[in-house]
């Protein structure tokens, strides 16, 4: 069911609910947004792909100037709703001018305005992926980066929640009162600001979560989708259980499903219903256990030689 705002607010009906929620609002998240504030609603994670001025079927491309503007103006919305203790990740690649074809970072871009609004970084973290548009003017562009920001020193981040298995567990101090004793945290490493969550690749150090594509098991209708694992360190990482978790662009619910699977409640913001129906879709399947997503820490696959896709032909150099 989609949910629309009106003006007396959601907060009330939210937060008399008692089990875990993943609910849709329909809407500009601009004019959501301020409903939210006027509700007094508070969020401790907000985690979003926001729009990349790229000529998307939900977005038209703009100047930066005025795609700046109207960013800034939603990011200042944000840090109002955002509890003071609690987190904005927010996951973007790069802006390509169609003319030009010059590329411009957009977490270069965005960090001045997260700034302006008084936001602390804490990570720029890397998601590499195998997988995407080839380039033949450029190198191919195979990574994005999520921007962990706080609004304050004291944040949660529950490092135990996301420790990785360690590199060397067996390593001991070689000098010192500790010489010859474990050196290691028994519980597991801390994963890094580039990530890797596959199971059997824990010395790269890299996020290694395959991007969305065709055959993607979570594959949908939206153009830009990301994987649910990608969001699920971050929920862990920075919320407690029955928190809420905020996604303004929320697209077909790929926050809103990692937030329900950790047993986050979570409010995603979309504009298009067609979105909406896919994500309530998603949600629902969810709920009755027949959702496909990538397993959290799933290797990545990787075709044995004896596969046609794995051999090369004779005309190939490398």
């Amino acid at each position: 069911m989609i949910k629309t705002t009106n003006k007396k607010g959601l907060s009330r009906k939210f937060q008399r609910k008692k089990v875990v929620t993943a609910d849709y609002t329909h809407g500009d998240s601009r004019k959501e947004l301020d409903i939210l504030i006027t509700d007094k609603r508070k969020f401790q994670l907000i985690m979003t792909s926001p729009p990349y001025n790229m000529d998307k079927e939900y977005e038209k491309t703009q100047s930066l100037e005025k795609y700046s503007k109207e960013i800034e103006a939603v990011i200042g919305k944000l840090a109002k709703l955002l509890d003071e203790k609690g987190s904005i990740c927010w996951q973007v690649g790069n802006y390509i001018n169609p003319k030009t074809k010059e590329i411009v970072p957009l977490d270069i871009f965005y960090h001045q305005l997260f700034k302006k609004n008084g936001f602390i970084l804490r990570n720029r973290i890397i998601w590499h992926y195998e997988h995407g548009l080839h380039a033949s003017n450029r190198f191919s562009g195979r990574y994005e980066t999520i921007m962990w920001y706080t609004k304050s020193d004291n944040y949660i981040f529950n490092l135990d929640n996301v420790r990785v298995p360690a590199k060397y567990p067996g390593k001991t101090y070689y000098k010192g009162e500790k010489k010859g004793q474990i050196s290691g945290n028994p519980k597991g490493k801390n994963p890094s600001d580039v990530w890797n969550i596959t199971k059997t690749e824990w010395d790269k150090d890299v996020w290694e979560v395959p991007n969305v594509k065709a055959n993607h098991k979570e594959k949908t209708i939206h153009p830009c989708q990301y994987p649910v694992e990608l969001v699920e360190r971050c929920v862990l990482a920075l919320t407690k259980e029955n928190d809420w978790v905020l996604d303004p662009y929320a697209g077909v619910g790929s926050t809103m499903i990692a937030a329900l699977k950790n047993k986050r409640n979570s409010l995603g913001i979309e504009r298009f219903k067609k979105y909406i129906r896919v994500g309530e879709k998603r949600v629902n399947h969810f709920k009755d256990g027949i959702l496909k997503i990538r397993e959290l820490g799933k290797p990545v696959f990787i075709p044995n030689q004896n596969m046609a896709v794995a051999k090369k032909p004779d005309h190939f150099l490398y």
